[in-house]
């Protein structure tokens, strides 16, 4: 019985340090790590659904880069999130589904193009501008080297998309 009191007062304490890390984090923090997060499922859902629909090479490629380095990205912020009590999303907001439920609908190079344009080129605009405010105004050092550390990554994918887009144009 001493045991299990022993046991559970060690859970409890866990529970209180992850709870105590959690309350140190600045809402800016929380915010991005969560938003991160969000954003990551949603290249990754939306670079799934390139792979399986797409018949271009090109967006197959791209995709398959994403969802590689999207999955090692967010396997990273989890850790973090997880050492500083925080639970983070695993699918994309609501907004974002919505978004991939309509490239979901689409074919051929109307999805390809609309891949290109939503999950490569906005997307990743949106994530980076996400990434460079944490880097600015983030207080956790921890997140804020995450943010530092992805934000070339992250325009290097940009320009990736930049150059598939205009590959689909012609």
């Amino acid at each position: 019985m001493k045991k299990y009191q022993m046991l559970a007062a060690g859970i409890a304490s866990l529970a209180l340090v992850g709870s105590a890390a959690a309350a140190g984090l600045s809402s800016t923090d929380k915010s991005f790590m969560k938003s991160a997060a969000e954003a990551g499922a949603m290249e990754i859902q939306g670079s799934q659904l390139a792979v399986s629909k797409s018949s271009n090479a090109d967006v197959k490629t791209f995709a398959n880069k994403m969802i590689t380095d999207h999955t090692t990205v967010g396997n990273e912020l989890s850790g973090i999130a997880s050492s500083k009590g925080v639970t983070l999303p695993t699918d994309p907001s609501v907004i974002q589904r919505g978004k991939l439920k309509a490239l979901g609908a689409l074919n051929g190079d109307h999805f390809d193009v609309n891949y290109a344009n939503q999950v490569g080129v906005d997307a990743h605009q949106s994530t980076i501008k996400l990434f460079q405010k944490e880097a600015a105004k983030g207080s956790d050092p921890d997140v804020v080297a995450f943010a530092n550390k992805t934000l070339p990554q992250l325009q290097g994918h940009l320009q990736m998309a930049q150059d598939l887009q205009g590959s689909l144009k012609k």
